[in-house]
């Protein structure tokens, strides 16, 4: 069974990966606009990899997938996809909390916006107590200087669940 779930996850990632290229390939020239040279380019996604028992890593599985599901907007599946991955990857306690942040402003609890990044990364930026944290950066255009937020969000260690979530000061 650990082989089929491996198949499984590197089937995801690279279905996640592929519509992630190909979103971004469709948006691409729209954000772009008429350059200089009157080109536009699509980024591609070569390869990617996972280990399901980092906790780094399924923090980045989290963002990597919700941006996605947010980011697609006329799939209609997309709405339900988005809460099935909070309920994976959030605790009952986080996902509380995110539920009563998005009451009390109004914006999505998991980006702390009301729109989508166009990009996002994940650090490991510590542990202790049982939780470890990462820093997630998320990018919000393109350009030389694109607007950039940081989400610092604590995991446990033992079951990887997120348990909170909060903007980097």
């Amino acid at each position: 069974m650990g082989h089929m779930s491996m198949r499984n996850r590197k089937t995801l990632l690279t279905a996640a990966a592929l519509t992630a290229g190909l979103t971004l390939a469709a948006v691409t020239p729209a954000l772009a606009g008429a350059s200089a040279s009157g080109t536009t380019r699509a980024a591609a996604v070569s390869s990617a990899q996972g280990d399901p028992r980092n906790v780094t890593q399924h923090v980045a599985d989290f963002y990597g997938a919700y941006i996605d599901a947010v980011w697609a907007t006329d799939d209609p599946t997309a709405a339900a996809s988005a809460k099935a991955l909070r309920g994976f990857y959030l605790s009952a306690a986080a996902q509380k909390k995110v539920a009563a942040f998005e009451k009390k402003e109004h914006a999505d609890g998991i980006l702390f916006a009301q729109n989508v990044p166009v990009k996002w990364k994940v650090a490991y930026t510590g542990s202790g107590a049982g939780h470890a944290t990462s820093r997630v950066t998320l990018t919000w255009g393109d350009g030389p200087h694109p607007q950039v937020s940081r989400i610092d969000v604590q995991s446990d260690l033992k079951t990887l669940k997120i348990t909170g979530l909060k903007p980097a000061g």
